[in-house]
C-alpha cells in the first residue's frame, strides 16, 4: 500500500498559488470571497501564479487585482500543500504577509475586504485549516503545513511544523 501511495503522489500535478495578508499592528485584512473557489469564506488575497511570473510577482498582482492594495514588499511566512480527495492536483500555496503597502483596500468583483482585530478573526467563516496555521503567522513564525480534505469542510490528514531560519 505504501508503494501505491508513493506512486499516486508522484503522478499528482501541482498548481502554484499565493495567499497574501495585509497587516497592521493588532489587525489583519481579510476578504470575503464573492465567487469561485472558496466563495462565502473569509480569506487572504491571492490566486494562481501565471506562466513566466515569479511567485512574489504573482502574489503582488493578485493582491492588487482583488482589493486594490499595492504591496511594496512581501514576507513569505508559510508554505501549505492542499490535497482534495478525488482531485489529482496538489495546491501548493505560498503564504505571505505585508506591512508595507500603498492604497486603501477596495471591494472588487472577487473580494470584499474588511479589517479584523487579531483576536477577532472569524475562523467559523473561513477554511477549517486556518485556525491551525494562522497563529503561527500572527505570531511571526514561519511554517510549513499539509492538509488533506474530503470535500471543502472535512480535514482527513494534516501536519504543521515551524520553520527555523538558517544562518550561515
Amino acid at each position: 500500500m505504501n508503494g501505491l501511495k508513493r506512486i499516486d503522489r508522484q503522478m499528482a500535478m501541482k498548481k502554484v498559488l499565493t495567499l497574501v495578508f495585509v497587516r497592521e499592528p493588532g489587525r489583519i485584512l481579510l476578504g470575503m470571497k464573492k465567487r469561485g473557489f472558496g466563495q462565502g469564506r473569509w480569506n487572504g488575497f491571492g490566486g494562481k501564479v501565471e506562466k513566466g511570473e515569479s511567485i512574489t510577482d504573482g502574489a503582488k498582482r493578485e493582491l492588487l487585482e482583488e482589493c486594490g492594495v499595492t504591496a511594496k514588499s512581501l514576507n513569505e511566512v508559510g508554505l501549505i500543500n492542499f490535497e482534495f480527495v478525488g482531485d489529482p492536483v496538489i495546491l501548493e500555496v505560498h503564504v505571505f504577509d505585508t506591512w508595507d503597502y500603498m492604497n486603501s483596500p477596495v471591494e472588487t468583483e472577487e473580494m470584499r475586504p474588511q479589517w479584523y482585530g487579531e483576536k477577532e478573526v472569524p475562523f467559523g467563516e473561513m477554511w477549517p485549516d486556518d485556525e491551525y496555521w494562522f497563529p503561527h503567522m500572527l505570531n511571526g513564525k514561519k511554517f510549513e503545513a499539509y492538509y488533506k480534505f474530503e470535500g471543502m469542510d472535512k480535514i482527513l490528514d494534516s501536519w504543521i511544523k515551524e520553520k527555523t531560519e538558517q544562518t550561515s
